[in-house]
């Protein structure tokens, strides 16, 4: 780390990701033409893509960065959701092995494919939301109110209080399954030279249904980086999860943003906002909640970060989604913009 307290980017990082802080749109890997011209239209020229097991291929991946490219938009990370948030990976459950195998091979495909990036989380019994609210001027938002809680999500599968996984697990259960995944995933990103993001839990409590988040706390992420123990796993901070939390982290997103940042493990950014910390929290405008996201984009200039930004869980404006997306980009590249002319670089 230089003694000015912003990171110098790992070697191999540094080959794959061109300088600067880089605001994305996530889009369907297969667009249709007026969504690849809403995307440049608001200035965006990254992606970041999700599909499922029965496309993920070094073939599919190749080819879709292929078409980006000819639209002029650069993928910068590709998802699979059927190797996301899975509990025979987190719990040890039967079929582990042949999930973990499964995104080995996504790992080696994305590099095959030269996509630099993929966003993992390890929740064992998915998203938890409760009834949506209504946010500014009646829009309306995901919600949280732990009081209300009653089960977790992930796709088609719903994991029901109060034993959502079948029986109480031990921290050191986790963290043992942990291990055993990330060693290998680690060796696979390594040899490809593809970078890992580990999303926060959502919500960030400890334990949901007699089960550990292990990715709930500052202390949790420094242990599992160390377990880790390699310049291509770190983190996908997503600044809605760390607000959610609020104090129950230990620290505040941007200490949270330049600590990873100085270990050159901060890969990429959620960039939104919710109007309160646990108990109960509604997902809002990114310029309506309790945080100055200001603060956030000049903190990511400062440190040198080089990922992508991208906004998240936006909510609905009137009867087009893509209201929403265009308003949060386009606050976003004013913030970037400020932020730039502020802090230079």
């Amino acid at each position: 780390m230089s003694t000015t307290g912003s990171p110098v980017a790992s070697a191999a990082y540094a080959d794959r990701v061109a300088p600067g802080v880089k605001i994305a749109a996530q889009i369907s890997p297969e667009p249709r033409e007026q969504d690849l011209a809403f995307i440049r239209q608001m200035g965006v020229e990254h992606v970041v893509l999700w599909t499922d097991s029965s496309k993920s291929s070094a073939e599919y991946y190749a080819e879709r960065k292929a078409f980006f490219a000819a639209h002029g938009l650069d993928v910068y990370g590709f998802g699979n959701r059927d190797v996301h948030n899975q509990d025979a990976i987190v719990l040890g459950l039967e079929g582990r092995d042949a999930k973990v195998d499964e995104y080995v091979r996504h790992i080696r495909a994305l590099g095959k494919a030269g996509i630099p990036y993929t966003t993992y989380a390890h929740m064992p019994n998915g998203i938890w939301s409760t009834e949506r609210e209504e946010t500014r001027g009646g829009a309306s938002a995901r919600g949280f109110d732990e009081a209300k809680a009653t089960s977790g999500r992930w796709h088609d599968r719903t994991y029901d209080l109060p034993l959502t996984n079948g029986r109480e697990y031990s921290e050191e259960e986790v963290w043992g399954h942990f291990e055993y995944f990330i060693k290998r995933a680690a060796c696979a990103a390594e040899e490809e030279g593809v970078f890992i993001g580990i999303h926060p839990d959502d919500p960030p409590i400890a334990r949901l249904g007699g089960v550990p988040r292990i990715f709930s706390t500052f202390d949790g992420y420094k242990r599992a980086l160390a377990i880790a123990d390699s310049p291509n796993v770190g983190i996908c901070l997503c600044v809605g999860c760390w607000l959610e939390g609020g104090e129950l982290w230990g620290v505040g997103a941007i200490e949270a943003i330049r600590h990873f940042a100085a270990e050159n493990k901060l890969f990429k950014v959620h960039f939104r906002n919710v109007d309160a910390p646990l108990p109960h929290f509604v997902e809002t405008f990114i310029d309506d909640g309790y945080q100055d996201m200001y603060q956030i984009m000049k903190t990511l200039q400062e440190v040198g970060f080089r990922g992508v930004a991208i906004p998240d869980h936006i909510p609905q404006m009137a009867d087009d989604p893509r209201l929403g997306t265009a308003y949060t980009i386009g606050y976003m590249r004013a913030l970037l913009r400020r932020a730039q002319e502020e802090v230079g670089r």
